[in-house]
């Protein structure tokens, strides 16, 4: 696999499954129903570096950005986007592009990565703490979930 930051023309493959996730209403607080235009200001809008991983055959298989969290004296908090096409699971594929980004961010002069709405049924959880993130805290019954119903929101937090 081949980890590099996206260019422009990336997006039209990032697209199909970044729509497909968000539709799905399971991982993400955007609206299902967000259309192309706005999706792409999410994920590539200012103050991101877009990252895509490619698979042996060059198909664009996950994304990621970094951009910070916070403003001012704490713009060196970084908050990340992650998305793995989801007919690509369970290929190492989401693993390798997190670490790639927590690396860079660390050298792009972030001190900490936080993720402020991370859906706590969301089976990225295990692999956020595996890798170091904690939980700093639940906001209860704050998403509902299509077959959960009402979940709460982590906010998840880890020092580069």
């Amino acid at each position: 696999m081949l980890i590099r930051d996206a260019r422009a023309e990336d997006w039209e493959r990032i697209w199909p499954f970044w729509r497909k996730i968000v539709a799905a209403g399971e991982t993400y607080t955007w609206d299902p129903d967000t259309g192309e235009a706005e999706a792409r200001t999410l994920w590539t809008g200012s103050g991101r570096r877009v990252f895509v991983v490619e698979d042996d055959a060059g198909a664009v298989v996950a994304s990621a950005y970094v951009k910070a969290n916070y403003g001012g004296p704490a713009a060196d908090v970084a908050n990340a986007g992650f998305m793995v096409d989801p007919e690509r699971s369970g290929h190492g594929y989401g693993r390798a592009l997190a670490e790639h980004v927590l690396a860079e961010a660390k050298a792009d002069g972030f001190r900490a990565m936080v993720f402020n709405a991370v859906v706590e049924t969301n089976p990225a959880v295990r692999l956020w703490t595996s890798l170091g993130f904690t939980v700093l805290g639940t906001v209860p019954d704050a998403f509902d979930h299509p077959r959960h119903g009402r979940v709460g929101l982590h906010v998840m937090h880890r020092v580069l």
